[in-house]
């Protein structure tokens, strides 16, 4: 490694003229030996991930896998400023990932710092980022080793008669071996990268005012999978194409399923529940849900502000619900224990002999607790215990003993 790092460098003609019977004991560079330098820098080098090397009229071209953009020389080292976005010498990538630029600004300023603190390089401007590329693989491969194995080296240009033990220490714990133990500045660079995902993903629910408890949606994390999944340089669906090509898909597959919902309902009977309940603009809303073997199906939801809600009135709903579903397929309905609901359920079973009436058992238990706090020794024990939390929450002392 060291002598493929001293065939890279380029030297002055002094250094050549003092140093003649050094070189004199270099083997010379062979083809296999470079090919060989390759391929470790490749399974080194994290940038690697993210290029692709590519042999165009015999010579090397590097594409960055991200943008598809590609550049001949320069080298890994290069490639490297092209994914941190830094700019002079090579184009800036635009679809570079986050954690993608910090890892590579993370990397240039970590060998840049063991350059200029324990190297003095002299070499000439022609073949640089060659050079830096030797020396980034030197790193890589230094880094690998155990202390006791890290090899004793020339200081180059310089006086060839002092010498001095260089110990470059390992800037990343090695990948290669399972189960090894990250280090700080690589679990510290990945919880950056997270944290700024998460901001932008809280950003994007605060410009749209989107309710928090959207992200308790199953079909959240599902989305996120997606689009990890595709990887790179995916680009979410347009305004129109939401509202027209996908609303339109979505509903196609929602149908399917109700209608998978409607040949369980022939063959094994379904249930017809309704749920009563009053919004924030006091408006009177029924919602009809059916329940079969196969799962819970939504089947529309009524505005019942306007009519009477006796019993007649709610035995006429119900019956256009279960004619949309088909008589013979309902064997069960389910309301509340109101006395209009409960006479509306005798109405349906004169009419629908098939069809039976039942209350719902969380109401009714609703109902029980209700009784039960109502009792004096429950409602005295009840205002006692609220009085104890009242006063645990307003002194942050005994609260934070407690936590």
């Amino acid at each position: 490694m060291e002598e493929s790092i001293n065939q890279d460098l380029p030297r002055n003609n002094n250094a050549e003229n003092n140093s003649a019977s050094n070189e004199r004991s270099l083997p010379p560079a062979s083809s296999e030996n470079q090919s060989q330098t390759s391929s470790v820098r490749g399974k080194t080098d994290p940038a690697w991930r993210y290029v692709a090397l590519q042999n165009i009229n015999g010579k090397p071209h590097y594409q960055c896998l991200f943008c598809l953009s590609t550049f001949g020389g320069g080298g890994i080292n290069r490639m490297k400023k092209h994914l941190a976005k830094i700019g002079g010498d090579i184009k800036k990538c635009s679809k570079v990932p986050y954690d993608v630029e910090k890892q590579m600004e993370g990397l240039l300023k970590e060998i840049q710092k063991s350059k200029t603190s324990k190297r003095k390089v002299s070499f000439n401007e022609e073949g640089t980022d060659e050079c830096e590329d030797a020396i980034d693989e030197a790193i890589a491969q230094e880094e690998q080793q155990t202390p006791s194995q890290l090899p004793t080296k020339e200081v180059v240009g310089g006086d060839p008669k002092k010498k001095a033990k260089i110990i470059i220490p390992p800037m990343f714990a090695p990948r290669t071996t399972p189960g090894s133990q990250p280090s700080l500045k690589s679990v510290f660079q990945n919880k950056e990268a997270l944290h700024e995902v998460d901001k932008r993903v809280a950003r994007w629910l605060l410009d749209c005012r989107i309710p928090f408890n959207a992200v308790m949606s199953p079909f959240f994390q599902d989305m996120l999978d997606g689009v990890a999944g595709f990887g790179p340089g995916y680009k979410g669906p347009s305004y129109d194409s939401l509202r027209v090509n996908l609303l339109a898909d979505l509903k196609r597959e929602c149908q399917m399923v109700v209608d998978s919902y409607r040949s369980a309902w022939k063959e094994t009977g379904c249930t017809l529940m309704a749920d009563g309940w009053t919004d924030q603009r006091q408006r009177t809303l029924i919602n009809f849900l059916v329940y079969c073997s196969k799962g819970l199906c939504f089947v529309k939801s009524v505005d019942a502000s306007s009519m009477v809600k006796n019993a007649s009135s709610l035995c006429d709903l119900f019956s256009e619900v279960i004619e949309w579903i088909g008589p013979d397929n309902v064997v069960h309905v389910v309301t509340d224990n109101a006395a209009n609901y409960v006479a509306a359920g005798r109405l349906i079973n004169k009419k629908f002999e098939n069809i039976h009436w039942s209350p719902c058992a969380a109401h009714c238990l609703n109902l029980i607790l209700k009784d039960i706090s109502s009792m004096p020794h429950i409602s005295s024990l009840a205002t006692r215990a609220s009085k104890i939390t009242v006063f645990v929450y307003n002194h942050t002392v005994f609260l934070s003993w407690l936590r």
